[in-house]
């Protein structure tokens, strides 16, 4: 299993929230008492996010009601917010023009004209539609209209990691050139009411989009390029309640147990160990890591149960405190400052989902 990868492009809805302007108007959706909103503002400071993009979300300028266009604010406890439907006829709007935006940046890295790509893989889990933004890509770009076109859909933060399994599998055709994007609209499915797990989500998720091509190993074009070496998934024992995502009447319900950084301390060394020795690595050998940032204390339960040093996750923290927790484009948007950075290889990627499900890839240097 080896894919050659271009250098990732990355795109950002141009409205930019502060964490302490949604922390100020969060209680306005919660319903919250003057306690709650006490709760509430100290439960965002201690997301380490400083900023998120958002298709939707209020920004610095403008009054409340420009701010509050899309959600305003609860008018009691039986209100949900805008329905699913209104939800995602805005992903339906939002999402195709940034997934473009990152794949013609992949394809401006990569040096190839868009008729060269013969695989399409695009992930999403925050938005439905047919025909979805895939066959909008083909028309926006000038794919090919015989392009193989596979969606990995529903798969929560991990699943660019998926995608990438998916594009190395078509990869083993030498002549595969394989276009990978991976878009999400995370605040489209910001939670009203007082439901702790939605809080938490609402103080976490953001909107992003992230794109790479991927060739075989047979190609030497772009030496200086990172490959997926290997990938591994393992589900933990016991976990099917710790991480959920739902479709409700008012948006994607998800759900975050408190067990999930035990969870990840009991059984994530053991499995990663066992994992890396089947490659001919041992755990010290990882020279780097990209792990996905569901929040801080998943980072932290994995700094734990690896005994990581300190600066070990950089980036990952840094992600999380400059675009929040965009989901599945999240994990490319780390692997993309560490690539640039030259950051030494092997590398490790990581990432966690429903089930509770690790997907980790192992990265090297291109030869």
């Amino acid at each position: 299993m080896t894919l050659r990868l271009s250098d990732v492009a990355t795109a950002l809805p141009p409205r930019v929230a502060r964490q302490d302007d949604v922390a100020e108007l969060s209680p306005l959706f919660a319903g919250a008492d003057e306690r709650q909103s006490r709760v509430l503002k100290g439960l965002y400071r201690r997301t380490h996010v400083e900023r998120r993009h958002s298709v939707v979300l209020f920004g610095d300028e403008g009054g409340l009601d420009e701010r509050c266009s899309f959600y305003p604010p609860s008018t009691g406890p039986d209100d949900g917010g805008p329905s699913t439907f209104v939800r995602m006829e805005r992903y339906g709007c939002e999402a195709p023009s940034l997934a473009a935006q990152a794949s013609a940046g992949a394809l401006e890295a990569a040096r190839l004209e868009p008729e060269a790509i013969t695989h399409l893989v695009t992930v999403s889990c925050t938005g439905f539609s047919a025909p979805g933004f895939d066959l909008q890509l083909v028309e926006s770009l000038g794919l090919d209209r015989g392009v193989a076109r596979t969606h990995v859909g529903f798969m929560g933060c991990h699943g660019a990691l998926n995608g990438l399994r998916t594009a190395a599998a078509y990869a083993a055709d030498p002549d595969a050139r394989v276009l990978l994007c991976a878009v999400e609209l995370c605040s489209l499915h910001l939670g009203y009411g007082w439901d702790p797990e939605m809080l938490v989500a609402n103080a976490l998720f953001a909107d992003g989009a992230a794109a790479t091509v991927g060739w075989g190993a047979t190609d030497r074009r772009g030496v200086d390029s990172w490959q997926l070496a290997a990938s591994g998934s393992y589900v933990m024992p016991d976990s099917a309640d710790a991480m959920t995502w739902h479709i409700g009447d008012h948006g994607f319900r998800m759900t975050l147990s408190p067990r999930v950084p035990e969870l990840i301390e009991a059984h994530l060394e053991g499995w990663l160990r066992g994992w890396l020795g089947r490659h001919g690595l041992a755990l010290e050998h990882v020279e780097s890591w990209a792990v996905h940032p569901g929040g801080p204390r998943i980072l932290r339960a994995v700094e734990h149960a690896l005994e990581l040093p300190s600066d070990a996750l950089q980036v990952s923290w840094e992600t999380l405190r400059d675009y929040g927790n965009m989901s599945s484009p999240t994990i490319l948007f780390i692997l993309d400052r560490l690539r640039r950075e030259r950051a030494a290889t092997p590398c490790v990627a990581l990432a966690f989902g429903p089930g509770l499900t690790v997907e980790a890839a192992l990265f090297t240097a291109a030869n």
